[in-house]
């Protein structure tokens, strides 16, 4: 009974929970992203921050511009140049369907089909990016030349009777018409199709294919319900890294086509460097802008796929 009525024995302090050790480095991945930021923000932010300023400025440059926030340079700009503005969607778009009719096939055959070929049809694939965009383009001039071979053959074809007819070209002639320019953008941006629908391509698993063949579809049903699905990233992809810098281009228009064919690009070069209305330049390029970025994330919503190559 003693023991039972002897007070415990005082407990011992508690010890002090010990912090876990400060992790040496955790900041460096933002170091590193340093670098990358400032480039941004001096030769992407700050241009668009002060092209913005330009835009809602009055003047001219003999008497300098000044801010005075003038929001109706948009409208005008958008009233005077809309033609333009369609234009270069409709380029950019049939250019954008060009490539992918043109590059799907390929990237297919070089992802599946090539085999010991794949490293030298992907270095004809990238062979354009060996030579300036110019020179490209003006090797077009070359090419569809009035009474060349490319001329002839289509004439023999009869296919300029059918472009004649929509308006695509005049009379024999295919220089300094709409097929000229949007052949120009087909060929310059066709190797930024191919490559993501490559990549895409040869992610897919090829016991895929055989699975479907074992449950006895057809090469069409294949390529409709797995393989053109399973691409769909690089088909976004390409699509969008087609079109995105064909709508915003001017040298094709500006060499293979006419003033007929006039893109928003060239109005935007001739405000800037011509015409030296720096305002309206500015404005356009902010409506091109935002046109762009409303249709891409609208194709991106529809398309049901965020997964980009």
């Amino acid at each position: 009974m003693a023991t039972l009525t002897e007070a415990p024995p005082p407990l011992s302090p508690t010890a002090p929970e010990k912090k876990p050790p400060r992790k040496r480095g955790r900041f460096t991945p933002y170091w590193l992203l340093l670098p990358g930021i400032l480039w941004l923000l001096v030769f992407f932010a700050l241009p668009m921050i002060y092209q913005a300023s330009t835009s809602v400025q009055t003047g001219s440059l003999e008497t300098g511009y000044k801010v005075t926030w003038h929001f109706a340079t948009y409208w005008d700009a958008l009233a005077d140049y809309w033609p333009q503005f369609l234009r270069s969607i409709l380029y950019a778009g049939a250019a954008t369907i060009l490539c992918l009719v043109l590059g799907y096939p390929l990237a297919y055959l070089i992802a599946f089909r090539a085999g010991r070929w794949r490293n030298l049809i992907m270095v004809l694939v990238i062979a354009p990016f060996f030579t300036s965009f110019l020179i490209r383009t003006l090797a077009w001039k070359t090419i569809l030349a009035d009474g060349g071979p490319v001329v002839g053959a289509l004439n023999t074809l009869h296919v300029l009777d059918v472009t004649s007819w929509l308006g695509w070209t005049t009379g024999d002639r295919v220089l300094a018409t709409p097929l000229a320019v949007v052949c120009g953008l087909t060929y310059n941006f066709l190797p930024f199709m191919i490559l993501p629908l490559y990549t895409s391509l040869e992610r897919i698993d090829g016991r895929l294919h055989e699975a479907a063949g074992d449950l006895y579809a057809k090469p069409v049903t294949t390529f409709r319900k797995v393989t053109f699905p399973l691409s769909m990233p690089g088909v976004v992809s390409g699509t969008l890294l087609t079109f995105i810098p064909a709508a915003g281009d001017y040298v094709n228009a500006d060499l293979l086509g006419s003033t007929d064919t006039r893109m928003v690009g060239n109005v935007i070069q001739t405000q800037f460097l011509r015409i030296l209305d720096y305002p309206t330049a500015a404005a356009l390029s902010f409506i091109l802008m935002a046109a762009i970025l409303f249709m891409v994330t609208f194709y991106i919503r529809r398309s049901g796929t965020e997964d980009l190559v």
